[in-house]
């Protein structure tokens, strides 16, 4: 244990198994362990516990758990009417888990007042480790042959678990989450952790919930039969 809270944990093996997660920090809020590695099997069992590495180079791995948790049901989704309007044009082509380095890669790239990326050499490794495996997903948006806007995350039960998104052209990203959330409604997803709450995911629908509520829902959902392999766009919407 590091301080009063905070756990460190071996490599390749939790002995203990993880933390509770009301021992995590309040400041900074929902840090819970570190250490530890990013194989596929670690990431999978922090992720239907509710728990997800974030850090910085450098740095070793930290585990977070946060209080509140953002989320978002995919049967609530509404999009605003520039984003239906966006939609209605075609401005840009969709595609599942066709360029999922190229999403995770454009991810992890310097933004406009960001110092450094939490999306590492070692965690993008890790991601796509987990797509092979087929847990793993990207949604694209294309404009004139160029990748232009996307998001990736991690399915689980009938959980997805969003990790990043970009954006280079307007709404490009906004368009990839819809596409994601139809086919989430489609094939029964029951919930989206999206973190940590953002005014971008907050337009998009996401409500904070209490921690303990949200573990309850995964106790529920993220436990469910795991629905493997690569992701299709069906119809345009």
């Amino acid at each position: 244990m590091i301080g009063p809270r905070l756990y460190w944990v071996r490599e390749g093996h939790w002995r203990l198994g993880w933390p509770p997660a009301e021992q995590a920090c309040e400041e900074p809020n929902g840090l819970l362990a570190a250490g530890g590695d990013l194989e596929a099997t670690t990431l999978i069992d922090a992720y239907r516990r509710g728990v997800f590495p974030w850090f910085s180079e450098g740095d070793p791995i930290l585990w977070w758990t946060p209080q509140p948790r953002a989320v978002l049901w995919p049967q609530n989704f509404e999009p605003a009417r520039s984003l239906r309007r966006r939609l209605a044009r075609g401005d840009y082509r969709v595609g599942f888990d066709t360029a999922f380095a190229a999403v995770v890669n454009a991810c992890a790239a310097p933004r406009e007042g960001a110092v450094g990326t939490w999306i590492t050499p070692a965690m993008a490794a890790a991601y796509a480790a987990l797509h092979r495996l087929g847990y793993a997903h990207s949604v694209e948006a294309w404009q004139d042959g160029d990748l232009v806007g996307g998001l990736y995350g991690v399915a689980l039960g009938k959980v997805f678990f969003g990790e990043s998104m970009f954006s280079r052209r307007t709404d490009a990203s906004k368009v990839a989450f819809a596409h994601l959330v139809r086919y989430l409604r489609e094939h029964d997803y029951q919930l989206i952790d999206c973190q940590l709450a953002s005014d971008h995911l907050t337009s998009l629908g996401a409500v904070d919930m209490p921690r303990v509520e949200f573990l309850r829902l995964l106790e529920q959902y993220a436990q469910a039969p795991d629905a493997r392999g690569p992701w299709h766009v069906d119809d345009d919407l």
